[in-house]
């Protein structure tokens, strides 16, 4: 067995007095004493290691656990109970979840994003597991005046066998609620786990399949109002003014009122986006009658100026300044400007041996771009909010990713303290990043505190998608120095985008060459971006791996055994000591993909492509089958190889990769937001190109490395590669390299059906 040292973790234990009948409650802060290592700091935000959770055991035995992450369909809501289960060994079938609320003072920072919840809580969970066991133990050794090394514990029951005596948790929670928290706890080793490792189903999958209220959508209180908001038609515009009298005589309209998210010296957060903080409220006594009104009501609406504020640091990053340009964009003028900078110096991020003279040498130097464009979150559930804002105290119900960012915002806003203000944390209907910036909260929030009532907020797609949070625009130029005998000599990678850079300077191939050079450069927008799911990696990716593959063929290599020597130059003589990866677990993800799909004998009429990327502290691998069938690409099958750690529950971890399988050849293929004059070109799904369920692989197969390292990211991970390997897949098919995203109206422009 592990023994883990708790001596930092008891102040985390509250130790609560006996639960009415007998039980024991613990409460469990996760990383009081599980601090994150230097490098684990340095790649990680500090917010996704703070979490907490609390264990309450019933007298007959039942364990409850409250999971204090929002859960939004990663599963994560059966993932770290399964966790706890089994290092407590309890019964799988008594073990029930909850879903907490936000309480900071008994959980810290109830983050949920960044493929890390399984990964932050390994240990916590585990320490938490373990010590409440050892205290069962303890009350057993004490009620039978035994040793505590002599009684074992199985699916929740304690055992002297010498002398025969047996009881269920539940009989020693009250005695055991009084014992010390031990020193030191041993923990199983990972041969004598039960619980992890096999697959359990969705612990609300009965609830979802027969349609019980899980999301705020479907939250109703008596008294309640309905609201909707009004937003400037443009980026770059703000309000004017605007005539309530135009919907006053309107069925249901009770109010129409303008409001303001943020006071002017407040400090935003790295949440707090820059999405028309003034809008126009229309509350009345439905969702159809203010939508309707919403249609009627007169809004002057005049440009922005430029302006510019301070965002505060995530993960421990320094704050920075955020430049909001005045004026209404376009895609085309924005497809110009990448353009220029692409042919202008960036800003060296990293830089081994001499790449520019290398490329002055070089017999061949091979150069592509690739770009990509805005894409909307479009979760499946709409934005809403439910609040109920009286006085000085105020209930909040809805979809968020990072209640304890949002809560600094609500606070400014409503002039609330923070221990007044209570956040109930609903189920998400999908977020990817989109619910981790949450105003739609503060709107709901304030709507309610100006009619002193309760009132349910609903964004309509039309709002979501025109005041949306979304994936920037990017674009990345890769060049390859070649000598006389193909042989690669140095590469350059310069990345930007519109406002951000995608670039990951020291990932793969760095590391690997001698002569390296990463550039980035990104260029100002009053459009707002956040987080989609994988950030920059969804991007990055899709150039490197598309870009690694030209170059093997350009070179007359196997695309695998090209990346396969890269990384065993990284493995036995890397360059740099910045390279964050581990090349041989990278290498072993591509190992396995090749042997899983038979790499090099497809079927005929098969075209093959494959990618490989490393993100979220995962590694995975994909191979891409295309066929073209009644002149249409078809993808026929996807094959993906996973180094994700320790897979906790495996049917559910296949499912999440089957899904980012699935959203990537997607977006891949169609997805697609331009503006013009600050307007999205899309508004809803009749325009916006979602995938269709004919479109998609007619087999996906995810294998995992069978690992004993401690779990990583899943939710992400699986999404970044799949655009490379579709990309080069298409190629072989079509016999066209694809440098632009989305892939489909070059397609069409071949005259492939779509």
């Amino acid at each position: 067995m592990t023994t883990v040292n708790t001596k930092l973790d008891r102040r985390s234990f509250l130790k609560v007095s006996a639960l009415a009948g007998g039980g024991m409650m613990l409460s469990f802060s996760w990383l009081a004493g599980c601090k994150p290592t230097a490098e684990e700091a340095l790649g990680l935000p500090k917010e996704w290691f703070e979490l907490n959770s609390y264990i309450k055991i019933g007298e007959n035995g039942a364990v409850t656990l409250f999971n204090p992450n929002p859960e939004f369909g990663q599963n994560v809501k059966t993932s770290l109970p399964m966790i706890l289960a089994d290092e407590l060994d309890v019964d799988w079938k008594n073990v029930f979840v909850e879903q907490a609320d936000f309480y900071p003072e008994r959980f810290e920072r109830q983050f949920t994003g960044g493929s890390n919840s399984v990964r932050s809580a390994w240990k916590p969970l585990r320490t938490a597991g373990g010590t409440a066991r050892a205290m069962l133990i303890a009350a057993a050794a004490q009620t039978w005046k035994v040793s505590a090394s002599e009684i074992t514990t199985a699916a929740g029951i304690l055992e002297h066998k010498a002398s025969g005596k047996k009881a269920h948790y539940g009989e020693m929670a009250s005695l055991a609620a009084t014992m010390e928290v031990p020193e030191e706890v041993q923990l199983k080793e990972l041969k004598d786990f039960k619980i992890i490792g096999s697959s359990k189903k969705n612990v609300e999958a009965s609830k979802i399949v027969t349609g019980k209220p899980l999301f705020s959508i479907d939250h109703k209180v008596n008294g309640m109002k309905y609201a909707a908001i009004v937003h400037p038609p443009a980026f770059g515009m703000k309000l004017k003014s605007f005539d309530k009298t135009s919907v006053s005589g309107m069925s249901g309209i009770q109010d129409v009122f303008s409001i303001s998210l943020f006071k002017d010296d407040y400090g935003r957060n790295f949440f707090d986006t820059t999405t028309f903080p003034e809008i126009v409220a229309i509350v009345g006594n439905s969702t159809w009658e203010v939508m309707q009104a919403k249609k009627s009501l007169a809004v002057e609406w005049e440009n922005a100026p430029e302006s510019s504020f301070e965002v505060g640091g995530f993960g421990g990053r320094p704050n920075s300044k955020v430049i909001v340009p005045a004026g209404l964009e376009n895609t085309s003028s924005h497809k110009d400007r990448m353009k220029e900078y692409i042919t202008k110096p960036g800003n060296v991020v990293r830089k081994d041996g001499d790449p520019e003279g290398a490329f002055k040498k070089a017999a061949k130097v091979i150069e592509k771009t690739y770009s990509a464009p805005f894409l909307a979150h479009n979760t499946m559930e709409p934005m809403n909010c439910f609040a109920d804002v009286k006085g000085d105290k105020a209930v909040i119900y809805g979809p968020t990713q990072a209640p304890e960012s949002i809560m600094g915002t609500l606070v400014q806003a409503l002039g609330i303290p923070k221990e007044n203000i209570q956040i109930n944390l609903a189920r998400m209907g999908g977020g990817f990043g989109r619910r981790a910036y949450s105003h739609h909260m503060t709107e709901a929030a304030l709507i309610s505190q100006k009619i002193q009532a309760p009132v349910k907020m609903v964004y309509t797609r039309e709002d979501d998608m025109t005041a949306g949070v979304y994936r920037p625009a990017y674009s990345a130029t890769y060049r390859a120095a070649l000598d006389e005998n193909n042989n690669l000599l140095a590469l350059h990678v310069k990345a930007g985008g519109i406002p951000e850079s995608p670039l990951h300077a020291n990932r793969f191939p760095a590391g690997a060459l001698d002569n390296y050079l990463a550039e980035s450069w990104d260029i100002p927008s009053n459009i707002t971006i956040g987080a989609f799911r994988a950030p920059r990696s969804n991007f990055i990716a899709a150039a490197e791996q598309s870009f690694l593959d030209e170059l093997a063929e350009v070179m007359g290599k196997d695309p695998i055994e090209f990346r396969l020597e890269l990384l065993k130059r990284a493995e036995t003589n890397p360059v740099g000591e910045r390279n964050d990866y581990d090349a041989k677990r990278y290498a072993g993800v591509l190992e396995l993909v090749r042997d899983k799909s038979n790499w090099n004998t497809p079927a005929a009429g098969v075209h093959r492509g494959v990618s490989a990327y490393f993100c979220h502290n995962s590694y995975v691998a994909e191979v891409v089958d295309t066929v073209i069938k009644d002149n249409k690409p078809v993808v026929e099958k996807v094959y993906a190889a996973v180094d994700c750690g320790i897979v906790i529950n495996p049917d559910a971890a296949i499912n999440m990769g089957e899904g980012a399988i699935v959203d990537g050849i997607g977006n891949a293929f169609f997805g697609e937001l331009a503006f013009e004059n600050g307007v999205p070109n899309k508004t809803n799904f009749d325009k916006y190109r979602m995938i269709r369920q004919k479109e998609t692989p007619k087999s996906i197969e995810v294998h995992f490395v069978d690992s004993t390292e401690e779990p990583t990211g899943l939710g992400e991970p699986f999404f970044p590669p799949v655009f490379a390997a579709l990309a080069n897949s298409l190629y072989k098919a079509t016999g066209k390299r694809y440098y632009e995203q989305p892939f489909a109206p070059q397609l069409e422009m071949q005259n492939l059906k779509m």
